[in-house]
């Protein structure tokens, strides 16, 4: 099986907030990256299951709204879970999170502490947190590689997140990209705790630190760890499984460390639904909720 547990989809470049443009510019070269459902779909089609992240930043003006998601998984329920996108500054936060988590389509929440302003251990951050751990569900922290102008960077270091860890140790927690630019503190973030993962989104198209970052993961036993994820619309979920096979190319002929295949196989195939407890929490998301979408997000695209 193949999981890719890091995509987001949008509608406009306005859903994305304050500096979208010079963001993207920086993170693909372009202020313009087509992002839609349509596009998603059939980037998704080399994958067994796709995760799709909403965004939500009050201090950004960000809303990638989860009924936009939701749509967008609907139509696709055998390849698609939704990943609801909640921001602690918005006092109807709590609500969002559970009214998401009362649908089929959502399985986890993400939230990112970089660009809502927010410190990962705000006391309005600790009730999603508590919410999530009591509902069976994972938090993605998404930082990206690349931070907006307005972004505060001390919010997403590894190390903030492990007081979280501690604190709700039955909560699965997913640092996006190993926690890039700390790498090192978020692989031992990652051994330290054995509810926390990493992703590899955001790095599989730079070789080079895709390379340094897995080249630490196995040597610091992490590699069962790390989930793979394609960071959908900057790089496609081919385009992402090539890179990753193609690792150990950017140090041929010389003496540097390589990652055995098995172990860049094992993160491509990886069961990244059982280690997450995602099929659990879906089920339990059926159950815990009346399935009702709570509102609109407005006609999907394509």
């Amino acid at each position: 099986m193949i999981v890719d547990c890091h995509t987001h989809i949008w509608a406009s470049l306005d859903q994305l907030g304050a500096g979208a443009g010079e963001y993207l510019l920086r993170q693909c070269g372009q202020e313009d990256v087509p992002a839609a459902a349509a596009e998603h779909a059939r980037a998704a089609e080399c994958v067994d299951k796709s995760l799709v992240f909403g965004f939500r930043s009050v201090d950004l003006g960000a809303s990638v709204p989860n009924d936009y998601v939701a749509q967008h998984v609907a139509r696709h329920p055998a390849k698609m879970i939704g990943v609801a996108a909640v921001d602690p500054a918005d006092p109807d936060a709590p609500d969002e999170a559970e009214r998401c988590l009362g649908r089929s389509e959502f399985r986890g929440l993400t939230l990112s502490p970089a660009t809502q302003s927010v410190h990962p251990c705000d006391s309005r951050a600790m009730v999603i947190y508590e919410l999530a751990s009591r509902r069976g569900v994972p938090v993605f922290f998404c930082q990206s590689t690349h931070f907006p102008a307005q972004g505060r960077m001390e919010y997403a270091r590894p190390s903030l997140l492990d007081e979280i860890a501690r604190e709700f140790p039955e909560l699965v927690i997913v640092v996006s990209s190993m926690g890039h630019p700390w790498i090192e503190e978020g692989i031992a973030l990652i051994g330290k705790h054995p509810r926390v993962f990493g992703d590899i989104a955001g790095l599989v198209h730079r070789p080079w630190q895709a390379y340094n970052a897995l080249v630490l993961a196995h040597q610091f036993n992490v590699m069962d760890k790390i989930l793979f994820g394609s960071d959908f619309p900057y790089f496609t979920a081919a385009e992402a499984i090539k890179s990753i096979y193609r690792m150990n190319e950017v140090t041929q002929g010389t003496n540097l460390p390589s990652v055995p295949r098995e172990a860049l196989r094992g993160v491509v195939e990886r069961d990244s639904l059982t280690a997450l407890g995602i099929a659990r929490a879906g089920e339990a998301a059926v159950r815990g909720g009346d399935g009702s979408d709570g509102g609109d997000g407005g006609e999907e695209e394509g």
